[in-house]
């Protein structure tokens, strides 16, 4: 028994990191072409049909593009911290339950790896070890604007983690429970159980948390071209380069697939919609909000950054904590 739960483990882990991968460098495409349409561009359209080609014209040149070191760079420091960022957002993705059970050749499948009770805080803990890979990058690269780069990584990630878990602080309350998978249960009565409607100044806060968490516009300063080049990823080519990249998407899916789980009724079915379909076309959703939003915005600077975390969100996360205790207890 022991021996088919590690088996099935290990398939489990085999395929998350095989479709997130695919699926990060697939978003890339999607990405390009909201884009291009919003700005009435064409975006990838030579290399193959729809410009589909373009995803392995890419994949082909970061792994044949040049890796170098810089000469004055910590070398095993400038080496661990791409692995860093991609290994902390694929182990994330272990305690996320991404469908319901469905039965395989007889045999009911968990699309989980690892069920924990205290799945969020897994998910959390993990998430903000992500931040030594920019910080370190940034450290180890014997560049300026890479240090620059990596002072904002702490800045940013350290004081959006702090959001983002006193976000979840007041469903947690309502749900009593750490599980994703009880807090998906907790939805299960309809669209009108959505933990959305009984904490919508929640989920507003940890969706801003979640686009300073993935590094995305408005709040993409760690890399901002503009003004420190590429951040932290500055000296990075090839294949290294591109673990910061796949680490970066599969934050996005993460983020996602826990804005779905925790505010909008996770996997359970969705009127006429089956649950592992309603998921999908969640998470689709809340990835085209995160592009269109890049499409819109432009960015803001550092400072105003930590005046919209510390002075707006974080006071109204405290509030909305003791709003909600105040009517659970009476």
């Amino acid at each position: 028994m022991e021996t088919s739960i590690i088996i099935e483990t290990i398939i489990k882990a085999i395929v998350v990191l095989a479709v997130f991968s695919a699926l990060a460098g697939f978003t890339t495409y999607i990405e390009r072409k909201v884009l291009a349409y919003m700005q009435r561009r064409l975006g990838p359209s030579n290399v193959g049909p729809y410009g589909l080609l373009q995803l392995v014209a890419d994949g082909i040149k970061l792994f044949t593009k040049e890796d170098f070191i810089p000469q004055n760079a910590a070398r095993p420091v400038f080496m661990i911290a791409p692995i860093i960022t991609a290994a902390t957002a694929f182990i994330a993705m272990s305690a996320v339950p991404f469908f319901p059970e469905f039965e395989l050749f007889g045999y009911v499948v968990r699309p989980i790896i690892a069920d924990i009770n205290v799945g969020v805080l897994f998910v959390l803990g993990v998430a903000s070890v992500g931040l030594y890979g920019p910080l370190l990058a940034g450290m180890s690269s014997a560049n300026k604007w890479s240090l620059l780069g990596g002072a904002r990584t702490a800045i940013q990630l350290l004081s959006y983690e702090v959001v983002s878990g006193l976000a979840l602080l007041a469903p947690l309350m309502l749900v009593g429970s750490l599980s994703l998978i009880d807090i998906n249960n907790y939805q299960a009565g309809g669209f009108t159980s959505w933990l959305i409607w009984s904490q919508p100044l929640a989920f507003v806060l940890f969706v801003i948390a979640g686009f300073a968490e993935t590094n995305r516009t408005p709040f993409d300063l760690l890399e901002h071209e503009a003004e420190i080049v590429a951040g932290y990823a500055t000296e990075y080519s090839g294949l290294r380069w591109g673990m910061f990249f796949i680490g970066e998407y599969a934050n996005l899916f993460t983020v996602c697939f826990l804005v779905s789980l925790i505010f909008l009724g996770g996997f359970n079915d969705l009127w006429f919609i089956p649950g592992g379909l309603a998921i999908v076309l969640k998470v689709m959703f809340l990835i085209f909000f995160f592009l269109w939003t890049r499409a819109s915005w432009p960015h803001i600077r550092p400072d105003q950054l930590m005046w919209l975390c510390w002075k707006i969100l974080m006071p109204l996360a405290v509030i909305n904590i003791l709003i909600t205790g105040f009517v659970m207890m009476f």
